[in-house]
């Protein structure tokens, strides 16, 4: 694979893994503008692989958090939050995962086509203008329950939906539970780990049942640009969204699912 596509798709996911803008909705279009082939599953795992390092380094200091909570170390207080993070972060990723393994293990469902990303694209992207508008709050991470994560969670599950964004639905979903824009991306940032972490070892099980287990130079290079482009764009995120908020976002949405309702049309 030349280089330069190799570049290509490695930022793409960087970029569009952790925005709310849906990197499914980028990547189907990456071989329909152009004649590229498949990157093959090898390659989709090298990028979720850096796109995972790169959340991992950023939020460090929550993981060491939970680690300390779960241990007992530090003042009451911190215990307390630690562990109740890290339980929100198992519930939130519960309902996902159970859903996505049954479309894994037991549909074996193809739901990959351009009219589903440009439908999910477009209509997750209206519901997270609305709840940018009128739901947004004032709670922050301290001030989240179970109940809270579950239902953020259930959101997840709409991300096995080509199109919909991971991260969108559950800022989306968080919003909606009266959490401010930087709370809601972040408890979504922590959502991703068991997430990508859970799809790279289903990947990589496939991988070594087929008898593909050599790592090449490509998977590396990728893996090695979707890290650096992941971690910019989150501490990016992290850094503007209280001042930028999603709009932006949502207003990206609405022209790539109108773009890709275009496509469509002139394909079909």
């Amino acid at each position: 694979m030349a280089f330069f596509h190799l570049f290509v798709l490695a930022v793409i996911q960087g970029i569009t893994e952790f925005l709310p803008i849906s990197s499914s909705g980028h990547l189907a279009l990456v071989p329909i503008l152009t004649d590229w082939q498949d990157q093959g599953l090898q390659l989709d795992i090298a990028t979720h692989v850096g796109t995972l390092l790169a959340v991992v380094l950023y939020f460090r200091s929550d993981i060491i958090f939970m680690i300390k909570g779960l241990a007992g170390r530090g003042n009451a207080t911190d215990v307390i939050f630690g562990r109740q993070l890290f339980f929100h972060t198992v519930i939130g990723s519960i309902p996902a995962v159970l859903a996505g393994a049954a479309i894994y293990f037991v549909l074996e469902a193809e739901l990959r086509s351009l009219l589903m990303i440009a439908v999910m694209t477009l209509f997750f992207g209206i519901i997270l203008g609305a709840a940018d508008l009128f739901f947004k709050g004032d709670r922050d991470l301290r001030a989240m329950n179970s109940w809270d994560a579950l239902f953020i969670g259930i959101f997840q599950i709409f991300a096995l939906f080509p199109g919909t964004s991971r991260s969108g639905v559950t800022m989306t979903a968080g919003l909606l539970r009266g959490m401010d824009r930087k709370a809601a991306a972040h408890f979504s940032m922590l959502l991703s780990i068991p997430i990508i972490f859970g799809a790279g070892v289903a990947g990589t099980g496939k991988i070594i049942a087929n008898g593909q287990v050599e790592v090449g130079l490509s998977a590396l290079i990728a893996a090695f640009a979707a890290f650096v482009v992941a971690y910019l764009v989150i501490k990016l995120l992290m850094d503007w969204i209280a001042k930028i908020g999603y709009m932006p976002f949502v207003i990206y949405r609405l022209v790539l699912g109108i773009l890709l309702l275009i496509v469509f049309s002139v394909s079909g």
